[in-house]
């Protein structure tokens, strides 16, 4: 369900998919200040992923659902040393939204935060009004640490965010993967 975002494989479908939801994503989608526009296009995109997974502060990856591109997810402002943490964050098409899609890669994405990236603490956040992207984090059952205000720049203002966020010491005996499961039903 998550794997690595394919450059060139990906591109037709990844623009057609983030064309056809441009209406979904847009509350949400963050924006350059003094512009209203989205940040980044496709080639801009990608330039920023390399290079930032290269320095080592960010892991993109693809939402997979049989087979189509669904969304993409990732991990970004990733920090070592005594803080080990890092931001994830996330959009997936609208046809997708409500299967339990986006919750399940998310629970696959802190998983590898917490195994194989060696991270300790990952955060989420999200603006109070996105229903749909708290309704991910409440099926994981991320603990709510507060309001961060005017924390990031959307469709051409800033924003309020609630920060949730999960650590290691949360997770003693059970993945993610496996909290999820037991929260929601086994899936």
């Amino acid at each position: 369900m998550l794997r690595p975002l394919r450059v060139r494989a990906d591109k037709r479908e990844f623009l057609a998919l983030r064309a056809t939801n441009s209406a979904w994503t847009r509350p949400w989608d963050s924006t350059a200040p003094g512009s209203g526009v989205v940040s980044m296009n496709y080639p801009q995109l990608i330039r920023f992923q390399d290079r930032e997974a290269h320095e080592g502060r960010l892991l993109p990856f693809a939402i997979e659902v049989d087979g189509a591109l669904a969304g993409q997810m990732h991990l970004f402002g990733i920090s070592r040393g005594a803080l080990l943490s890092a931001a994830a964050g996330y959009w997936i098409g609208e046809r997708y939204a409500g299967r339990s899609i986006t919750p399940f890669a998310l629970a696959l994405l802190i998983d590898h935060a917490f195994g194989d990236a060696g991270l300790h603490r990952v955060e989420v956040n999200i603006r109070p009004d996105n229903h749909a992207s708290l309704r991910v984090v409440e099926k994981l059952g991320l603990r709510e640490e507060g309001m961060r205000k005017r924390y990031l720049h959307i469709n051409g203002s800033w924003h309020d965010h609630l920060t949730f966020a999960v650590t290691t010491e949360e997770l003693p005996t059970e993945s993610m993967v496996e909290r999820f499961r037991r929260l929601n039903g086994d899936r």
